[in-house]
């Protein structure tokens, strides 16, 4: 927007006008609605779904999911904004600052979940206790939601100035994403060791099916999330005039459609539902091998 005074931006930047080929929009291109409603649609369906679910099955936990959809339903209904108002700063803003820290939410049911599964299964399935993974690992996705969010925050407010530095910003959220990765990485390996212990202690195939369907579940969500997070790694670290971030194929697909894969499967196969299986075949199995098992805590 440069050309133009200060008052002649800040009406454009808060105003809902027309695109002109002449002058840039912050996405270096004009959001599609369709998609935006599309998106919306989806995850506004998936946060229904859920809510119903965890108040059925008084899962209570399972709350962050519906949060999750809630976020990413603001930030996409901010894009929807923007495919009308391809100049507005607040649309843009909201659905930068959003859409950056959703993931979070649905990594932190994801966490609390592997917990679940410890406390079924007992200590022995785990070199870390249920309250030590929703410690260790919620609070990694707290500080990876703040600094996202502070970062999206610096960014999304430069990049409607005339001559903002939007380098700060970026880093910080670039910062945010790869400490989240760091974190799923590492949860990865606790996943991994996890299912080593279970093996181990020799739950028997025929007892497996709700287990290895959440374990499954787990694995496609978490790959989904992880696989965007790179996405938006490259990303950001290109800037805000890079191939990626000016190219809305890419974003749709791997942020939109890898999002609505990471929240829907929890929709089709809800953790209420399937825990419940798990603890009543795993809890025998276990007991007749003679594992001590930790207290298993009902949500009902």
């Amino acid at each position: 927007m440069t050309g133009m005074t200060t008052a002649e931006m800040v009406e454009i930047s808060q105003g809902c006008y027309a695109f002109k080929p002449e002058l840039a929009t912050q996405y270096g291109y004009i959001p599609t609605k369709a998609a935006g409603i599309t998106f919306c649609v989806l995850f506004g369906l998936s946060m229904v779904l859920h809510i119903a679910q965890f108040c059925w099955k008084r899962s209570w936990w399972c709350s962050v999911f519906a949060i999750g959809c809630l976020v990413e339903l603001i930030g996409w209904a901010g894009r929807t904004w923007s495919s009308e108002c391809p100049y507005n700063s607040n649309a843009f803003m909201m659905q930068i600052s959003t859409l950056i820290i959703a993931p979070t939410f649905f990594t932190a049911g994801i966490y609390i979940l592997l917990g679940r599964f410890i406390q079924i299964l007992g200590h022995n399935s785990s070199f870390f206790t249920p309250k030590q993974y929703l410690w260790i690992f919620c609070t990694c996705d707290i500080i990876s939601l703040v600094v996202q969010a502070v970062g999206g925050g610096l960014a999304s407010s430069e990049s409607g100035v005339s001559g903002g530095n939007t380098a700060l910003g970026t880093n910080i959220m670039v910062a945010g994403i790869v400490f989240q990765l760091v974190s799923i990485s590492i949860f990865m390996v606790c996943a991994i060791d996890f299912l080593r212990r279970i093996i181990k202690l020799g739950l028997r195939r025929s007892e497996t099916g709700s287990f290895t369907t959440m374990m499954v579940i787990m694995a496609l969500s978490v790959f989904c999330i992880y696989i965007r997070s790179i996405y938006r790694t490259i990303e950001l670290a290109q800037g805000w005039n890079g191939y990626l971030i000016t190219h809305e194929s890419y974003f749709i697909g791997l942020d939109g459609v890898l999002m609505v894969i990471a929240a829907g499967v929890f929709n089709v196969f809800h953790p209420g539902w399937l825990l419940s299986s798990v603890e009543s075949l795993a809890l025998p199995t276990f007991q007749d091998k003679g594992y001590r098992l930790t207290n298993v805590v009902e949500d009902r």
